[in-house]
Parts: structure tokens; sequence; C-alpha cells
């Protein structure tokens, strides 16, 4: 009898991890087949979005007038980001593939920049025609390639999971037609010549990533150490690294890392080696309960700017996460805000001590502008605002607009209902540059239950 019910009970668990493995391998085969299903969307999109994408650049060709050039042009863009976002959901992150990215955004750049300026008075120049048709030919090439994929994939019934097993454990059998077909793609992009979009797209896309506009003597590897032990605040005897970059180079950086023998804490820190500016600064500590006030917090934050440097900043914005104060300032030239001259700074609202810095934007940027007088009016620009918006402060500000160039506007901060909006009304065309939404404090969902 003994006997008898040991087998029932072991016929049961034997049936019970029977029916447990299936179920296991029907949820497995639902979750597999869903995630190929999404791959197989997103690459049929995206050859969908590169015919489409061909058509309308070669539909451009054959405009002329404003009226139908600029829509075609707004219609480009929206495909490319389409195209972009189809890119991004296939299994190809640890596949180069960065190439045909670039040239998308190339794409979509160009006709971005093109469709929103007045074609009627700023028509298309001979570069920018010829852009176009090599843009044209170009994206007929990668269509031709991808439709080949296409082809080999509905006929042969090729599975993308097999493409993402391949990629993750490195073993690309020399068959995977997929993945074949995608690098062909990226050589065949990579084998074009740079696309000229005339001077005004290369000053849109080229930036100063070598902080060219800095003032002052170069440093050496002792000084970097000495202005990193000045922002810690950590003692004489603090273990420091030092670490030169770009070598060679007259706008290179030293990596400074500190630790401090005491405390155990640790900070660390970019530094140019033009003039000894900090690129970024971090110091790693927990911060604990808060003793002063975010606005006290902002006065330090000030003073300490003051104190290595930093002068004629404006308070822009201010917030709190948990116990640390984040602030925002721009540089401000003869009462104008100069927006792309900005710096952040971290401070923890127990001490009062700063814990972090971003200088990038402003070290790569700022400079003495030649800031002209406004061809219209504050009253003139006020005009050009919404009616309904309750306008509060107003200044004048330089900022940099879609094509990222800087422009001088009129900035006015007012408030639409329970939102607070600035509107930058452009100070020689009269023209809506920008409207910024001021974010609301976030809610707290803790202890709500």
């Amino acid at each position: 009898m003994v006997r008898g019910i040991l087998i029932a009970i072991l016929s049961l668990g034997v049936a019970g991890t029977a029916f447990w493995g299936y179920q296991e391998h029907r949820e497995k085969n639902a979750v597999l087949l869903n995630a190929e299903n999404n791959y197989q969307r997103a690459f049929h999109d995206l050859s969908f979005q590169v015919d489409l994408l061909n058509d309308k650049i070669g539909a451009t060709l054959a405009m002329n007038s404003r009226n139908s050039l600029s829509p075609a042009l707004a219609e480009v863009w929206r495909i490319t980001s389409e195209a972009h976002s189809d890119v991004g959901q296939l299994p190809l992150t640890l596949l180069p593939f960065n190439k045909t990215e670039e040239f998308l955004a190339k794409i979509g750049d160009f006709s971005y920049r093109t469709a929103i300026r007045d074609l009627d008075k700023e028509p298309l120049s001979e570069k920018e025609y010829a852009a176009l048709k090599t843009l044209y030919k170009q994206s007929g090439d990668i269509q031709k390639e991808l439709r080949k994929v296409q082809h080999l994939v509905l006929e042969n019934n090729l599975r993308w999971m097999d493409v993402e097993l391949a990629l993750a454990t490195q073993k690309e059998s020399a068959d995977n037609t997929i993945i074949d077909g995608f690098k062909t793609v990226e050589k065949t992009v990579s084998e074009y010549d740079e696309t000229d979009f005339g001077p005004a797209f290369t000053n849109m896309q080229e930036k100063d990533e070598n902080f060219q506009k800095l003032q002052g003597p170069m440093i050496n590897k002792g000084d970097a150490a000495a202005i990193a032990q000045k922002y810690a605040k950590f003692n004489k005897n603090s273990k420091v690294k030092v670490v030169e970059n770009g070598e060679g180079s007259d706008y290179g950086f030293y990596s400074v890392s500190i630790q401090d023998n005491k405390s155990g804490l640790e900070a660390n820190m970019d530094i140019t080696k033009k003039g000894g500016y900090p690129i970024w600064f971090i110091l790693s500590r927990d911060v604990k309960d808060q003793k002063i006030s975010l606005n006290q917090a902002s006065n330090d934050a000030i003073q300490f700017l003051k104190e290595n440097g930093f002068k004629d900043l404006d308070l822009f914005e201010s917030s709190q996460y948990d116990h640390i104060g984040v602030f925002t300032f721009v540089a401000k030239q003869k009462d104008v805000r100069i927006y792309p001259d900005s710096i952040k700074v971290k401070v923890a609202l127990d001490t009062g001590d700063m814990i972090g810095l971003s200088a990038s934007d402003y070290l790569k940027s700022h400079y003495t502008r030649d800031i002209p007088k406004p061809s219209i009016t504050e009253k003139e620009a006020r005009t050009k605002v919404n009616p309904n918006l309750k306008v509060q402060e107003n200044r004048l500000a330089v900022i940099l607009n879609d094509l990222n160039q800087e422009v001088l506007c009129h900035e006015f901060l007012g408030t639409l209902g329970d939102d607070t909006y600035r509107i930058y009304i452009n100070a020689e065309t009269g023209m809506e540059e920008k409207v910024d939404k001021l974010h609301n404090a976030e809610p707290i969902y803790e202890d709500v239950l």
C-alpha cells in the first residue's frame, strides 16, 4: 500500500514537472515569437521607409516653388526619423551600422534646415541642388541593397532571432544572409564621398570640441593636481593620479583622480591644459539630511563660481533632487543673457559644499560677442507673442536656434493657464524662434498608500 502511494506521488510529481516544463516552453516560444515579429516588422518598415525616402528625394528634384518644396522636404525629414527608429529596433547593436545611421541623420538635418527657411527669398543654391541629386543616387543604392536582403529573408524564411544569437555569441556563420546583407549596406554607404551641402550646413554640423576660445597659459600635471585639490577641498596628503589626454594637442586636457586619505572620499576631474579650466568635476559622497535651503545653496554656488574665476553669470534654473541642489548658470554680457554659455553646479544640501560641476558648454562657446542693436523693439516683439500669455518678465538673450545658429532674441517669460513658458522672438526678423515649456514640480509618490 505504501509502495502504491509512493508510486502515485512520484507519478503526480513527474506529471506536474512535465506540465510545468510544457508551460515554460510555451511561454518561452511566445516571447521569442513576439520578438521575432517585432524584428520582422521593423526590418520591413525600414525597407519601406528607404523606398519612400528615395521617391520623395527624387520628387523634390522636379520642384522649385516653396509651396511644394518645403512640405516635400519636411516629409523627407519625417521619413528619415522613422527610418532611424526602425534601425534602432533591430538587433544590430553589435554590428557596425553607424555609417548608414549617419547618412540618414545628414539627410534629415539637410531637409529640415531647408524646409524651414523662406525658399522664396533664399531658393536652393547650386550646391544644395547638386547635394539633392547625390542623395537621390545614394539612397537608391541603399534601397537596392535592402531590397536584396528583404527578398532573401522572404524567400528563405530567415529569422532575426538567429541574427541576434549570432551577434551576441560572435559566431557569425559564413552564410548568415541578414548579417552579410547589412554589412554590404554599411560598406556601400562608407564608400560615398562626403556630400557637400554648402557652407551653411557645414557651420551647422561643426562644433568646437577643442575649447579653441580658451585664454590663459598652458598648465602642467602639478598645476592640474593643485587645481583638483582646491575644488575637492582635500588635505595635501591626498592620493592624486593625473593622466594626460590629447598629448601633443594645444587643446588637450588632464584627467585627475584624487582620494582623501582621512575620509576615503574620491573626486574626479577633467582640466583643460590651456588655462587650467575645469571641464567637469564630481565628488562622490553620500549626502545626509538637508540642513540648508535651496536659496542658500544657490548663493553658495554663486560664491564658489566667483572664487574660481567664473564671472558675469545669471542663475537660470534651480532644482532639487533628494538632498542635492542643481543650478544652471548662463553668461551675461551687457544685461543680455548668452544661453550657449552655460554651467551646471551641484551642491550638497547638508553642508553647502559643491559636489559636481559641468562647464563644457561654457568653455567651448564663451567669448566676448559683438551683440547688435535689436531691429525691432520689445514692444513690437510683444505683439508676436500669444495674446493669452501673461508676460511676467522680458529681456534680451542670445540663443541657439534650430539651425544651431546664434540669434539675438527678445525673451518673454509668462504663464498660460497653470503652465509657464519662455518665448523667444527674433530681435531682427520678429520670427518666433523657440517656445520652451518650463517643467512643473514633480509630484512625490512616496507613502501614497
